[in-house]
């Protein structure tokens, strides 16, 4: 893709904003959030479309109008396109995103729910606002690394967030929360393979600038995104957070070796689980679907 060619694109996916933002930004104001979320989703599919995203989902994401907080992998300024343009949802993002220019605007008409890192005690103000969201049905993405990686290797998890969960049980009333193990990974460039050298070109980690990052997008092409949706855990009263949160990370980092490999990974990389027999309940998966996954409850 020629630079004249993205700026063409570029142009292109302004003015779509710009017809869009505003009457979005409108029904933000007059109280209808849900229905407005569509609009960001309508923006970043342009986006998608415009600079030849190509996007497999594999998976089963949560039913429309589900809530369910998604724990995902990130590696690039890309991740919020191309999750945006699958569904209407929202992220969490740090504070200083609300104010970049278009990023920020885009984030706040998305209902980002944003966070202070300088602020300790601002984790329990985020923590309230996600369990909030979550008893009001919304689907929330949290980058659960706390920052993006490579595109080739996944870092820990952190859990502190994931209390989000914990609250909308304790002071929402829900009788158990949806945690959805989600995967990201950049596969393939002008249809070939990427290779382990090249992956570091898409990611946005360590010290880039985004400046660079972005301009080095618009000169390489199309690009091969493929997201999987993993097995739903149930979060209840008495879950581990940490628990819980290991589960997903461990969901995720198989789904990313086979993404970035071509292959499964080892069996003796998979830990077991053992079966639990259970009486059937009313709420059990229809067949065929992926049951959610139960973990142990937190001990004393």
């Amino acid at each position: 893709m020629t630079y004249l060619v993205a700026g063409l694109r570029l142009l292109a996916y302004a003015v779509t904003f710009a017809l869009l933002a505003g009457p979005h930004w409108l029904v933000l104001k007059l109280g209808r959030g849900k229905r407005g979320g569509h609009a960001p989703a309508w923006l970043h599919r342009v986006f998608v479309r415009l600079f030849q995203l190509r996007i497999t989902v594999a998976g089963t994401p949560p039913a429309p109008g589900e809530a369910a907080l998604v724990l995902a992998n990130h590696i690039s300024w890309l991740d919020i396109p191309v999750l945006g343009s699958l569904r209407p949802l929202s992220f969490v993002a740090k504070s200083e995103i609300a104010g970049w220019p278009v990023i920020g605007t885009l984030a706040r008409l998305q209902r980002t729910v944003f966070i202070d890192r300088a602020r300790k005690r601002h984790t329990a103000v985020v923590n309230t606002e996600m369990s909030r969201r979550l008893r009001a049905g919304d689907l929330i993405v949290l980058f659960a690394e706390g920052t993006t990686g490579d595109g080739t290797r996944l870092l820990p998890f952190r859990t502190s967030l994931v209390g989000a969960a914990r609250a909308a049980i304790t002071e929402g009333g829900l009788d158990r929360v949806r945690l959805q193990p989600l995967c990201i990974a950049y596969t393939r460039r002008h249809g070939l393979p990427l290779t382990r050298a090249e992956r570091p070109d898409i990611a946005w980690y360590g010290d880039m600038e985004l400046g660079p990052s972005v301009k080095l997008f618009f000169a390489r092409g199309p690009i091969d995104v493929t997201v999987t949706w993993g097995e739903p855990i149930v979060f209840a009263a008495g879950t581990d957070r940490k628990a819980a949160t290991a589960l997903a990370e461990a969901a995720v980092r198989r789904a990313l070796q086979e993404a970035v490999t071509g292959r499964p990974p080892a069996p003796a990389q998979v830990p077991v689980r053992e079966p639990v027999s259970e009486a059937p309940r009313a709420d059990a998966p229809a067949a065929g679907a992926a049951p959610p996954i139960l973990i142990p409850a937190a001990t004393a």
